[in-house]
């Protein structure tokens, strides 16, 4: 049985969420910075760690500057 990449605990059939090639139980898939629950295959990675597509992802990742990725507003620190 394999073991949440988050939580590192067993990963029941029935409460299994698969995403990133990983088995996930669904309320440990969440994005790394703003903890939104996410559902497989709607979702950014970077390094392994699932992000959402907008803003967290587009704003931590994508191209800088003004008017750029589409989360001007959103200003992370790193």
């Amino acid at each position: 049985m394999p073991n949440c990449p988050k939580c590192e605990k067993p990963v029941y059939f029935a409460e299994r969420k698969t995403s990133l090639g990983k088995d996930w139980h669904s309320g440990c898939l969440r994005c790394e910075k703003c903890n939104k629950t996410l559902a497989p295959g709607s979702h950014a990675e970077h390094e392994g760690k699932p992000y959402c597509n907008n803003p967290c992802y587009s704003a931590l990742f994508g191209p800088g500057g003004f008017g750029r990725g589409g989360a001007e507003s959103y200003v992370y620190k790193k």
